[in-house]
């Protein structure tokens, strides 16, 4: 049996600045670092972050007034922002800067007069975060049938933002049928699907076109991840997502003479290395490991000013 490995795959360079950004709070200030939402959407990671002192919370009024609350990846909205000032707490942005830049974005719009349509999944914490930035000009759309429903009160100043973790051929699918049905509405230049998302789904089709079986590992919460079981199954592969190794089912092997293993925007690589050795054990020790050609995205982003030095 052949093992090969996606590259990339795991940390994007949003997640290890979010995680970054706790650790360093709190060494620099001490436990407890309040943090709204999960930082990442990774149960290993929060674990880890929480044994060091870190306290999750959904809710800025959880937190004690004057402490120290951080924002995760996924941003939040102004709603989230006022709140956190009303509890006088000492905010520290973790938002990823991929999803900043669609923030503004439809701030800038709304300031312009445009209702905005947005492409993405439906109670996921990024998607409320990017709706909350023009509550009253926002209109979330899944699929085409929903652009096919979709009524809008003004079809000429009519904008289109993107969720930066969906599937990039759904979502061109659902942005031409946007075109289709409302010829003036603004699409996005570049859509707002990161780029850490759309490496991670061109390295699962390679995956895919290769291997019988095709082994995402992350967390159910993870959009990205999901989206790559998605795009592996499209491709004509068994898929599944998995949190660890504790999670692989020997079943699975059976017939397989090549399993591809991925990992999603927030998965640690310590747990693929898990993957990778339960999937040596079951195929044998002589199960050959390689690797896709290596990919350096070369991508990263600043701390905040107070945490760089």
């Amino acid at each position: 049996m052949r093992i090969l490995l996606a590259s990339p795959r795991g940390f994007c360079a949003g997640v290890d600045r979010a995680i970054e950004i706790v650790e360093r709070a709190l060494s620099r200030y001490g436990p407890p670092v309040y943090v709204r939402h999960e930082i990442v959407h990774n149960r290993h990671v929060v674990n880890e972050l929480r044994a060091k002192g870190a306290v999750f919370v959904e809710d800025p009024a959880e937190v004690p007034r004057e402490a120290r609350l951080v924002y995760s990846a996924h941003g939040v909205s102004p709603a989230v922002r006022q709140a956190a000032d009303d509890q006088s707490l000492s905010t520290l942005d973790a938002t990823c800067p991929l999803v900043t830049k669609v923030h503004n974005e439809v701030r800038r719009m709304a300031a312009d007069g445009y209702h905005i349509v947005m492409i993405g999944h439906r109670g996921h914490v990024e998607v409320e975060g990017t709706m909350g930035q023009a509550p009253d000009r926002m209109h979330l759309v899944e699929s085409v049938a929903d652009v096919e429903a979709l009524e809008l009160p003004n079809t000429h100043r009519l904008g289109c933002v993107t969720q930066t973790t969906l599937s990039v051929d759904d979502t061109r699918d659902v942005m031409d049928a946007l075109a289709r049905r409302f010829p003036a509405i603004v699409l996005p230049k570049r859509d707002d699907i990161c780029y850490a998302t759309q490496n991670r789904q061109d390295a699962v089709k390679q995956l895919a076109d290769r291997a019988e079986l095709v082994l995402v590992v992350g967390a159910p919460e993870s959009s990205n991840s999901n989206r790559l079981v998605e795009v592996a199954g499209k491709r004509g592969a068994r898929s599944h997502l998995i949190q660890s190794a504790e999670d692989l089912q020997a079943g699975w092997l059976d017939g397989v003479s090549c399993v591809g293993v991925t990992a999603g925007a927030s998965t640690p690589e310590f747990l693929v290395q898990q993957v990778v050795q339960r999937l040596r054990e079951l195929g044998g020790a002589h199960a050959a490991v390689e690797s896709l050609a290596e990919v350096d995205e070369g991508v990263s982003f600043k701390l905040p000013v107070e945490l760089r030095s």
